[in-house]
């Protein structure tokens, strides 16, 4: 759980200082967790199942996520886990080998817990034909507490390409009521370069159908630094979307990694904006939803003042896991599918990559772990902060200190010792009672946040995306 501040921030608006990103647009983590994936360590399943099980807080309710691999078709930009067929057959057997996951994790961590929050990943989710995704259901409904009165937080993410109105109707019969929609780009040019058409009456139909049978929020996802993109053609995009009206929007730099991620080699890299391009690109971006009503909730995303997500951030309710902002800071995580990263009590277990290493390994040894780590309690107070800095910018440090018995000054005397320079920028404030990031620093979060992160190597340059 977030530790909130008693007086939250009359202002979240962020402000674009060019000297400033060009000074402290390195690379750095998202934070989706403290420790970090890349800090995970090989260990055995069962010795890393132990430490869960001891670090259980029976009493919070659950978050469940299922990964779901396939997709018909490659884009070109993408990065994630996934099996490119065309061949559904292929899901019968990932199918089977799920629902023993299921029942594996059930048996240990279900019993007296409701399951407050459900995100269905991938890959395509909806890949999965609609008599699946009842089964699907079915069997987490048969070992698992699912709400019946539509107040939890169920999503699942969708391709406008492959989805109909029937299968919006079945999701919804069957308990989401949250959908993200992937767009990227609504530019036909851009579209045929990542090999992703979509046209755009196809988008706005789906989005009026989803609206009509009461999903409550909808999110876009956009990517910004896609070939053939220019910050005119953006505008326009931008422009579309904000006609469109979704209730949160997701803006991802996209990272042009095509030695790790195969499908980039498709990508002409004299093809791509230029990083001054990409910048100009992601300030328009920021400026022109916050003229258009959109709350600044953190790095990549946006919501509507309404939405769940911006009044949580507001009421200091705001929580990250590894699915991104999330409204559910009190329930564990259990991830199943392969490459899922679950969190129980203090403790981060990662699901084997490999489909057929995951499948393999659930045979021989009943769950397809394949690292974790135990956190210590200097791990769980670096996640407090960071926690609180990145979903609310600001933290108290006298009820930190009380909350963790710590002296909060002393305890973190070299991390704030560091900070002078982003002090000195106008980036962060210190006080005798709090820390606060001031606005040209919420877009350098990760920046900051960096500082009091006690993993972080000289190899940072290589592991992870740029911050900006």
């Amino acid at each position: 759980m977030s530790h909130v501040n008693l007086s939250p921030l009359p202002d979240l608006h962020p402000v674009w200082v060019p000297e400033l990103i060009s000074r402290y647009d390195s690379a750095g983590p998202r934070y989706t967790s403290y420790p970090t994936a890349v800090d995970f360590r090989t260990l055995e399943g069962n010795d890393i199942l132990q430490h869960a099980a001891a670090s259980i807080r029976a009493e919070a309710p659950l978050s469940l996520y299922f990964h779901i691999p396939f997709c018909e078709h490659v884009c070109y930009y993408c990065a994630c886990n996934k099996v490119i067929t065309r061949q559904h057959q292929r899901v019968r057997s990932y199918l089977d080998k799920l629902y023993q996951e299921i029942a594996f994790y059930a048996e240990r961590f279900a019993e007296g817990r409701v399951v407050e929050q459900l995100h269905f990943g991938g890959g395509t989710p909806t890949f999965l034909s609609d008599t699946e995704l009842q089964e699907v259901m079915a069997v987490i409904r048969r070992h698992f507490t699912l709400r019946d009165d539509d107040k939890a937080d169920y999503s699942i993410e969708i391709d406008p390409r492959t989805v109909t109105g029937d299968t919006l109707k079945v999701l919804r019969d069957l308990g989401f009521n949250r959908l993200s929609f992937g767009i990227q780009d609504t530019n036909p040019a851009v579209q045929a370069a990542v090999n992703r058409v979509q046209p755009l009456e196809q988008v706005a139909e789906l989005l009026q159908q989803a609206r009509q049978l009461g999903f409550r929020s909808i999110n876009f996802d956009l990517i910004y630094g896609l070939p053939l993109q220019t910050p005119d053609s953006f505008a326009e995009t931008l422009e579309t979307v904000i006609a469109l009206s979704p209730d949160r929007l997701s803006v991802f730099n996209y990272a042009h990694l095509p030695d790790r991620f195969r499908p980039q080699r498709h990508i002409r890299a004299e093809d791509l904006p230029t990083p001054q391009m990409k910048l100009s690109i992601l300030q328009h971006c920021i400026e022109r939803l916050d003229q258009a009503g959109y709350q600044y909730i953190g790095m990549d995303h946006f919501a509507k003042p309404d939405d769940e997500l911006a009044m949580a951030q507001r009421e200091g309710k705001l929580h990250r896991n590894f699915q991104g902002y999330t409204t559910r800071g009190d329930c564990e995580l259990l991830a199943m599918g392969a490459s899922s990263i679950s969190q129980v009590g203090d403790t981060y277990f990662q699901n084997m990559h490999d489909v057929g290493q995951w499948s393999d390994a659930l045979d021989s040894q009943g769950n397809a772990i394949c690292k974790g780590i135990q956190l210590s309690y200097d791990d769980r107070v670096r996640r407090a902060l960071i926690t609180q800095l990145i979903c609310h910018f600001q933290l108290d440090t006298a009820t930190f200190s009380t909350t963790w018995q710590i002296n909060f000054n002393e305890y973190f005397a070299k991390e704030l010792n560091a900070l002078g320079g982003h002090i000195n920028d106008g980036l962060i404030s210190i006080s005798a009672g709090s820390l606060t990031i001031l606005p040209p620093g919420r877009l350098l979060i990760r920046s900051i946040c960096m500082l009091f992160d006690s993993y972080r190597q000289a190899q940072i340059e290589q592991r992870f995306s740029r911050i900006i």
